[in-house]
């Protein structure tokens, strides 16, 4: 997984702001699960605000497996209106695929997307895109005053508190479906998985300018939510996939390494406090439940730090292979070999 991530890479050379004739070809998202009840609605609403502002627009509706009848809802829609489209498939694949499938279809300079369940405010849609024209790959939405049940907004809330300490990066609501993308950011945004819920961490991460904005969040009034507190564990092994493979991809030893580091000091601390109290003759400590805890860090530690080790190994053998002697080269005799950084 981590050489998707190495491979899509955002290029490291400045990138210039979009212009405002790149601005005005939108293409919108709409991942969509047993949404039925706001197709309509969403549509419209959508349509209004991108007819005002381009008449170069598409609207991609991707049905995640619905089996409430969206599917065939949105033929319809899409019979009678040529700005839209449908990608259908046959199961229920997730988010993230869902968005890559769309990302991967849309073929404008300017993307959205949007969550189906019209929570989000489609007459927001010009405050995004001015904010984008400032110069930024990603602008997010911000929840802040979101209208959902305690369940899901106390969770969240300390979701975002961890993911922003951690991440570093700058936001309030990492998982607002409500965003607009670059077409540069999307081509290099690997998503898989439930990655979707950090992607402002990946974007900052692979070099992108990131933004928000506060917008209006409304209660939701038809179906229900499909996520619950089952997501936490998986968001939390999630994170730690995105932090290793951005962050810590190239230097493995820097994520192994301190964790086995940790764990050597706090072991090693535990066994010579114990074996300071045998030597001073305060009784015996092989009963005691601090020495098995003593040595199950220690062991872990060097575990863990010889894990780093190998991983740095591999990763300096993949480059070597990688970089081989010419035996002969044809063609070549009038060109200047690539100037290296200095």
């Amino acid at each position: 997984m981590s050489s998707r991530l190495t491979d899509r890479r955002c290029p490291a050379t400045p990138l210039q702001p979009l212009t405002t004739e790149a601005t005005n070809s939108l293409s919108f998202v709409i991942p969509t699960y047993n949404e039925r009840e706001t197709l309509e609605a969403l549509h419209g609403r959508i349509t209004a605000n991108a007819a005002a502002l381009t008449d170069q627009y598409e609207i991609i509706f991707v049905d995640d497996g619905s089996s409430d009848g969206s599917e065939e809802l949105l033929r319809g829609i899409c019979a009678r209106d040529p700005h839209t489209r449908l990608i259908s498939l046959p199961k229920n694949a997730g988010k993230a695929a869902a968005l890559d499938l769309g990302f991967r279809h849309a073929r404008s300079q300017v993307i959205f997307t949007l969550d189906a369940d019209l929570q989000d405010d489609p007459d927001e849609i010009p405050r995004f895109l001015a904010k984008l024209r400032e110069g930024y790959d990603l602008v997010s939405g911000w929840r802040a005053v979101r209208q959902d049940p305690w369940h899901k907004r106390l969770p969240s809330k300390l979701f975002n508190r961890v993911v922003q300490a951690v991440s570093g990066v700058p936001l309030h609501d990492f998982n607002c479906g409500f965003k607009v993308y670059s077409r540069r950011t999307v081509e290099h945004l690997p998503l898989y998985g439930e990655l979707h819920r950090y992607i402002p961490v990946i974007v900052f991460n692979n070099g992108g300018r990131v933004a928000e904005i506060p917008v209006h969040h409304h209660p939701r009034r038809h179906g229900r939510s499909k996520y619950g507190i089952w997501r936490l564990p998986k968001g939390f092994l999630d994170f730690i996939t995105v932090i290793v493979t951005t962050r810590y991809l190239k230097r493995p030893l820097h994520f192994f390494g301190a964790m086995g580091l940790w764990g050597l000091l706090i072991g090693g601390a535990i066994l010579a406090y114990l074996a300071a109290l045998w030597v001073l003759g305060y009784g015996p400590i092989g009963n005691r439940p601090l020495l098995f805890g003593g040595i199950l860090l220690s062991i872990m530690g060097v575990q863990l730090f010889s894990l780093g080790v190998l991983a740095e190994l591999m990763i300096n053998l993949s480059h070597q292979s990688q970089a081989l002697p010419e035996r002969e080269m044809v063609g070549f005799e009038d060109t200047q070999p690539p100037q290296g950084p200095h």
